[in-house]
């Protein structure tokens, strides 16, 4: 088959295309035909050496969440068949992973009728992490959420969830995004210098608490100044006045300084859950850009600039 793999670590440039043998399903996982993969910024750090004394030697793959259809079942598997459509998080710990023309997975849901394997390949990662984010941050119905960097896939979902939960919400974000969520019910800002004055101006009682998705340090593109150190989290202690009130998905060396909440263990429990509400249009990560597996130094170039304006896809 095709896959994309590494033999050293370092920048995209590493990565190419090659054939390689078919990974085989171990007990629990299944293996599928991808349609599509979902490309993320953990994919560069993964290629850049991240895990590297934790998982096996090289060469290995990259591509950490996929879309298919069933080809081959492992030991113990039940509930899926040869055929099914389904997405979930790959296996990214051998010599391949997601970006691959099969790709093993130790779970997965169903596609929902109505939802492209490409609309689907962009939910995993984006989903578990905003939710497993407001689970630990202990949000509750009612409540006053700032989700900062709303503009991300992550921040998305968080808006998203948070809105179905009973949650309200106020959201930072730049242009390209802030109208959607403005549509789905969250009250937007932008970012930046000033956001505390103008989160404040938005809401006659305090937030009661802030979610962090924005890029390390506070960055949402290029466009921006460089952030001061800690980027926005004292901006989010000012607004929620306690640290433990503050969540980060990305800046936890900030976090450490200042007191602020991280979530680290990846749970992928709610795969069903995820697959229910994208079939009922409730959770959605836009798509920006697909690519073919021969692109991936061109789409790697737009997802390292922090402006490609939602997923970036490898389809098959």
């Amino acid at each position: 088959m095709k896959a994309l793999q590494f033999d050293r670590f370092g920048s995209p440039d590493v990565i190419v295309l090659r054939d390689v043998p078919q990974p085989v399903p171990g007990p629990g996982q299944i293996r599928i035909a991808v349609r599509a993969c979902g490309l993320t910024p953990a994919d560069w750090h993964v290629v850049d050496g991240l895990l590297a004394d934790h998982l096996p030697p090289l060469p290995r793959g990259l591509g950490l969440e996929v879309a298919g259809t069933v080809d081959a079942l492992g030991e113990g598997v039940t509930g899926v068949q040869v055929g099914d459509r389904v997405f979930g998080p790959a296996t990214f710990d051998g010599p391949t992973a997601g970006a691959a023309e099969y790709a093993l997975m130790p779970a997965w849901a169903h596609i929902p009728e109505g939802v492209t394997a490409e609309q689907a390949a962009a939910l995993p990662m984006a989903a578990e992490t905003a939710w497993r984010a407001l689970d630990d941050l202990g949000v509750q119905p009612g409540e006053l959420l700032l989700v900062h960097g709303a503009g991300t896939t992550v921040g998305e979902a968080a808006v998203r969830f948070a809105l179905h939960r009973g949650i309200r919400v106020i959201a930072t974000a730049g242009p390209t995004r802030a109208a959607a969520l403005e549509e789905i019910g969250a009250q937007v800002t932008t970012y930046g210098e000033g956001m505390a004055e103008r989160v404040s101006a938005l809401t006659p009682g305090p937030v009661d608490r802030a979610l962090d998705t924005a890029p390390t340090g506070g960055r949402i593109d290029r466009a921006d100044r460089p952030s001061p150190a800690g980027g926005s989290l004292p901006a989010l202690i000012e607004l929620t006045g306690d640290p433990d009130r503050v969540l980060t998905v990305s800046d936890f060396a900030a976090a450490a300084e200042l007191g602020v909440r991280i979530t680290t263990e990846i749970r992928y429990d709610q795969m069903n859950e995820f697959a229910r509400l994208a079939g009922e249009g409730i959770l959605a990560v836009p798509v920006a850009r697909t690519y073919t597996l021969d692109r991936i130094q061109e789409a790697a170039e737009l997802s390292q600039s922090r402006r490609p304006g939602g997923k970036l896809m490898l389809v098959l």
